[in-house]
């Protein structure tokens, strides 16, 4: 519908290198930069020029950029619209998000989407944030799970849609003979002289979580590094230290360590969005999978109950 060489100026300009375009393009480098050419040529312009290691945009390259997300936008509305009058709708749609959404949202989704559309071919992709909106832009992707990290899109990105789903706040989970184990609630100051286990540096939760012992006025003394839920939460079954663990996160039960939520501010929260293509949301598809994500993520995640006060929930499936 669209002229694809528009579409590899863009990937250019969100990757900042012609090799990293044509890797997310599933391209050769040449065969980018032989597109670019071409749509240089064929407008009378220059689009981009080198920049050390990378290429920098024109000014020129920035309008038609602008006018390329109206335009793709469009064609994704009107796609949209002939899926939602068809009988039946066919080909591929893919599901992408990061670790926790991978394992608890995305599989009852692609389980549904079967179930409704059995001509539809659906997968399943385990990503980053970051990546999710390179799968997202590179058409490998059309629905992301996301969490808003300093290295996303603003949701003002006129290429996406981004919308919150949820709110997914952290718990403080401890050895069960920790004397933070028997309270109801805590506040991350009650912590702050414990040993810490966090996500390695430069990830999403160990900036989270820093950041969030920073502003309740303490720097954790970080003891262990894991990535992994299950694994930061065994060295705390052993005694190694304490760790913060998603409410959607499910916890074996039978380890020996407690689950204990927090209270007050900063109480560090998960913002998880649905992302997807600009004009693309009102696609049946994307429709239905929205629905079973949001079914699944309430029975997951439930709402207080109006009698609790914040933060002091009754520890509801805390240990599942």
């Amino acid at each position: 519908m669209i002229d694809p060489k528009l579409r590899v100026l863009q990937m250019v300009a969100h990757h900042g290198t012609v090799t990293a375009a044509a890797a997310a393009l599933h391209y050769t480098p040449s065969a980018v930069s032989h597109q670019l050419r071409q749509l240089a040529a064929e407008l009378g312009v220059e689009l981009v020029t080198q920049s050390g290691r990378g290429v920098r945009l024109t000014a020129a390259a920035a309008t038609l950029l602008r006018h390329a997300d109206v335009l793709y936008a469009q064609a994704e509305r009107a796609r949209a619209e002939l899926a939602a009058a068809a009988d039946e709708p066919g080909g591929s749609f893919t599901l992408c998000g990061f670790s926790t959404a991978a394992t608890h949202l995305l599989p009852p989704a692609a389980a549904t989407l079967r179930e409704h559309h059995p001509q539809l071919a659906v997968r399943v992709i385990e990503a980053e944030p970051a990546r999710c909106f390179d799968l997202l832009l590179a058409g490998d992707a059309d629905l992301a799970l996301v969490i808003a990290t300093a290295d996303t899109p603003p949701t003002s990105d006129a290429r996406f849609d981004q919308q919150p789903l949820l709110d997914d706040p952290l718990d403080l989970v401890v050895p069960s003979h920790h004397q933070l184990a028997t309270r109801r609630t805590v506040t991350l100051a009650d912590a702050a002289d414990e040993p810490w286990i966090l996500g390695r540096p430069g990830g999403t939760y160990h900036h989270l979580v820093l950041t969030a012992c920073m502003a309740a006025g303490f720097t954790p003394n970080i003891e262990h590094y894991a990535d992994e839920w299950d694994t930061g939460t065994a060295l705390v079954a052993h005694g190694f230290g304490i760790i913060l663990v998603p409410r959607l996160a499910r916890l074996p039960e039978d380890w020996p360590v407690a689950r204990v939520r927090l209270r007050g501010e900063p109480a560090p929260t998960r913002r998880i969005l649905a992302a997807t293509r600009r004009g693309s949301r009102e696609h049946p598809v994307v429709t239905t999978a929205l629905a079973s994500i949001t079914t699944t993520a309430t029975a997951l995640h439930p709402a207080p109950r109006p009698s609790e006060e914040p933060g002091e929930q009754a520890e509801q499936g805390s240990s599942t």
